[in-house]
């Protein structure tokens, strides 16, 4: 039976691996997915196998958590639209951290202090690390989750948000004073908790507090422009504590899955800060965006230049008469579910004989691949997505470029303003286009909460209102062309 459990092991692993591969693309992002569920079927199933053989008795309680899972799970998995997926993933991450702490609780308070696992009188180091480890990262992840949750789904207070921005160096000592506390309750543990003794109870819940604290205040004072990067952080996280806690409980499963979530979260994070050309302790430690708009500059006025308004009609003709066309997606283009409405667009311009392209910024949208997966839905031919660095170039052969929703993966000051609080972020370079035509509701500023100059350039004219429904207007006015 272990044979039979080790060689289920083996092939949930590579399910895992083949599904993640598939990842690296919108056209087997789908098949991907369903192979990695399926890997994690398989890991269950094992998993149940095993604990059938060792503790029959807690069959009914697994079945029980089981269901739960499947009833809390899919629904929202389902029913969440794609503006909304990153709150969603950031819940279900935290859900993952907050569910290996209390694991990590779990066995301590089961072992009695960790003392039922002895090798001579000496429970065995990596069982107590391990579980340690576990349980302080855990918590981080599951606290500093829910935040990063609140944060996107905009249920914090928005007066409370900027004041927890605006003081993020106070919050850093406070932080470095919770590790230490967290750290110091562990060594307590580790050397000198005594089976049975009902302190050592009392020192394992001060650790999950601190590790708790210590998430909540990291990440809410960091900005909401960088979110995303906190959110993939986090995930990484999430798959470093199942690791350990997987290897305190000898669970393979456990060690290989949390350690690929650790590893990709962790190279996603890495690229995610190098597109906001930004290191990840900047992220950290020295958030911009969300709340902390006033510190960058008030975006309400568009910078202090001339705004220019334009019509559907004289977007149309622009683009009618143009040899190439660059879309520019943003946030505002999901929102507005209008993907299929730039496909439509796309078509018409295509049979008039323009050529039209897409430019994707890696952190465009509220997490990496938004707008691929969006255009994706669309039909857009994957070939017509361009990643930045190889549609920059094209810009200043550009006659016309249309930017839905995008705001700060498109700011010039990026490139040309030092004293910004995104200076050497690397941008799409629409600015240099010939002509390029904004589609926005307003002149609100994006996550990073400041001006953006290229709605005031020469060669930009806005046309204002809901993306959807002006290019819908636009399609109306190029069929009458």
């Amino acid at each position: 039976m272990n044979n039979l459990v080790a060689a289920l092991y083996i092939a949930s692993f590579a399910l895992f691996i083949y599904g993640l591969m598939g990842l690296t693309g919108p056209k087997t992002a789908v098949r991907g997915n369903w192979i990695a569920a399926i890997g994690m079927g398989v890991a269950v199933v094992a998993t149940l196998i095993e604990v059938r053989e060792t503790a029959a008795t807690n069959w009914v309680l697994i079945a029980a958590g089981l269901a739960i899972g499947v009833i809390l799970g899919v629904p929202p998995a389902r029913r969440t639209k794609m503006t909304a997926m990153p709150q969603l993933v950031a819940l279900f991450n935290g859900v993952g951290g907050g569910t290996v702490a209390l694991i990590a609780w779990a066995e301590f308070l089961e072992t009695d202090g960790f003392s039922a696992f002895q090798h001579g009188e000496e429970p065995t180091v990596h069982i107590v690390v391990g579980s340690l480890f576990a349980a302080i990262v855990g918590s981080v992840s599951f606290w500093g989750s829910l935040v990063a949750f609140a944060k996107l789904q905009e249920l914090l207070n928005k007066e409370v948000e900027k004041a927890f921005v605006a003081r993020a160096r106070t919050f850093q000592v406070l932080n470095m004073l919770l590790v230490l506390s967290a750290i110091a309750a562990s060594v307590w543990i580790g050397l000198h908790a005594t089976p049975g003794e009902g302190t050592a109870t009392w020192w394992i819940v001060a650790v999950l507090i601190a590790a708790g604290l210590l998430g909540l205040f990291v990440v809410l004072p960091i900005g909401g422009a960088d979110m995303p990067v906190v959110i993939s952080l986090l995930n990484a996280l999430t798959g470093l504590s199942a690791a350990a806690a997987g290897l305190a409980l000898n669970n393979t499963a456990m060690i290989v899955a949390g350690m690929i979530v650790g590893a990709s979260g962790t190279i996603l994070t890495n690229l995610m800060a190098t597109a906001m050309n930004r290191s990840i302790p900047a992220i950290v430690f020295g958030s911009f965006g969300g709340a902390d708009a006033s510190a960058a500059g008030a975006a309400a006025d568009g910078g202090g230049g001339t705004v220019k308004s334009t019509s559907a009609a004289d977007a149309a003709i622009q683009m009618a008469y143009a040899s190439q066309v660059i879309v520019v997606p943003g946030y505002g283009l999901a929102v507005a579910q209008a993907q299929h409405a730039v496909k439509d667009m796309a078509a018409i311009l295509e049979s008039k004989g323009v050529e039209v392209k897409y430019a994707i910024h890696p952190v465009a949208g509220r997490m990496p691949g938004h707008m691929n997966v969006l255009l994706a839905e669309a039909d857009v031919d994957y070939d017509s997505m361009k990643e930045m660095d190889d549609i920059n170039g094209e810009f200043s052969r550009t006659d016309v470029t249309l930017v839905i929703g995008a705001n700060d993966v498109t700011n010039p000051a990026a490139r040309n303003d030092p004293s910004s609080p995104i200076h050497g972020m690397p941008i799409l370079d629409v600015d240099e286009s010939r002509s390029v035509i904004v589609l926005k509701r307003s002149m609100s500023s994006g996550y990073a909460g400041i001006d953006n100059p290229l709605f005031t350039a020469d060669r930009t004219s806005m046309l204002f209102g809901d993306a959807k429904k002006s290019v819908h207007s636009v399609i109306e006015e190029l069929k009458a062309l």
